[in-house]
């Protein structure tokens, strides 16, 4: 039982938590229909009308319109996604499906990929809601299944099929921005203006069964093997974009140092440097290894698993690279593949989030950034929708807040989710 003294943003956070929707990727999954419900009987509570679509059984999508008060402007979507990555419960010093508070922290699977905004998002419309206000434009509220698998079993599915849902909307926010990082003891905030382009690839090799005990020189697993170590070992240059020269351009006025070196002036950011150099260049990490059955049996394939995250536009040379390291012999199966994104630091909303943070914590800087993974706005861009990452949190100095995406002891401070709610409701009263 969540704590009723808690802030209703906490509550509803945890409340997520405690719904299991572990997403092990390739269509197996907890599902996403017991906390789709819990949102919409949140949202209906508000006086929305709540609409399900769930294309798979148990792959739940849930969504609501909140009329604004000038509905001649284009919608806004906000949207988040209800699954999540498993976790492995003996590795975290709290169970990760608890959903409970200590030390000024909510923990569990979800804390901050991405339950923590999806409370932010209910809370905040909630806030204008009960006010008897309207927000300023048509808001869609989306909480999409399989994000965490690339959405392919979620929102791919629901632009596919219930494009209505977006009827007349133009732009998106949600995750993986708008939260702050602390530069040589200075605050700012990044705000995500675009993504890396996503390849899920998967390589396979072939060899000669046979008895474990033979001389044996066409072995599957170790051509697999050598192949895996080529690629992890591989380091991509660095390739900038317009984004990540204007994060440079802005950590470069923050501490005074030079932008040549990109690499040392994102560790100037601390905790989030690795996941601001990421977004430098390709990155490609084996994650999954796949052979044999029996200690004394050679297997004819073996088969692992890649997660290459590649500079928009560069998808079909990086794809050509990775064949020339592992060689004509492996074959490479391409799993998943879905767009790069980038669209200028500028316009109406990008002033009105950058105001909107502002207002909460005056005189601290924003910064654009390029995300180095995903998030379901590559599936609205098929839509013309343009997307952004703002889910603004004020974070403590010291913790390790990019780290934590998908790692161990997930976990955001509550004040934080107070915070959050408080910068997202300003902004969809004003904009």
């Amino acid at each position: 039982m969540t704590d009723p003294s808690l802030p209703e943003v906490v509550r509803i956070a945890s409340d997520l938590i405690r719904f299991d929707t572990s997403n092990f990727g390739g269509g197996t999954a907890n599902g996403e229909r017991e906390a789709a419900e819990y949102v919409g009987a949140y949202l209906q509570s508000l006086g929305l009308e709540v609409e399900y679509y769930e294309p798979i059984p148990r792959r739940t999508n849930v969504m609501a319109r909140v009329a604004g008060r000038d509905r001649s402007r284009p919608a806004l979507v906000v949207h988040g996604h209800l699954d999540v990555v498993p976790a492995i419960a003996e590795d975290w010093s709290v169970d990760p499906f608890a959903g409970i508070v200590k030390d000024g922290m909510l923990w569990g699977r979800g804390a901050v990929d991405m339950k923590n905004m999806n409370a932010m998002i209910l809370t905040a419309v909630a806030d204008i809601l009960r006010a008897g206000e309207q927000p300023e434009r048509d808001l869609v509220l989306a909480f999409f299944a399989d994000e965490e698998n690339g959405g392919v079993e979620g929102s791919a599915l629901v632009v596919q099929n219930r494009p209505d849902w977006f009827a007349g909307a133009t732009e998106a926010i949600s995750e993986v921005g708008g939260y702050s990082i602390t530069v040589d003891d200075r605050r700012a905030y990044l705000l995500q203006v675009g993504e890396k382009a996503l390849i899920w690839i998967r390589l396979v090799a072939k060899g000669r069964a046979g008895h474990g005990s033979r001389l044996h020189d066409d072995n599957a697993i170790t051509r697999l093997s050598e192949a895996v170590a080529a690629i992890g070992r591989t380091r991509w240059p660095l390739r900038l974009t317009p984004t990540t020269e204007a994060l440079l351009a802005g950590l470069s006025d923050l501490t005074g140092r030079s932008v040549d070196d990109p690499d040392a002036l994102a560790a100037a950011a601390g905790p989030a440097e690795a996941f601001l150099r990421s977004s430098f260049r390709t990155t490609t990490n084996p994650t999954v290894l796949s052979a044999g059955y029996k200690h004394n049996v050679i297997p004819e394939t073996a088969e692992a698993l890649v997660d290459v995250r590649v500079i928009p536009g560069t998808e079909d040379d990086v794809l050509a690279e990775l064949q020339q390291i592992v060689g004509e012999d492996i074959e490479i199966q391409t799993v998943v593949r879905d767009i790069g994104m980038e669209t200028p630091f500028a316009g109406d909303l990008v002033e009105a989030m950058v105001a909107a943070l502002g207002r909460s914590d005056p005189g601290v800087p924003v910064i654009p950034y390029l995300l180095g993974a995903g998030t379901d706005n590559k599936a609205l861009a098929s839509l013309d929708i343009t997307g952004y990452g703002f889910a603004p949190l004020r974070l403590p100095a010291d913790l390790d807040f990019t780290g934590m995406f998908h790692g161990v002891d997930e976990r955001v401070p509550v004040e934080s989710l107070v915070f959050g709610q408080r910068v997202l409701a300003d902004l969809l009263r004003t904009y």
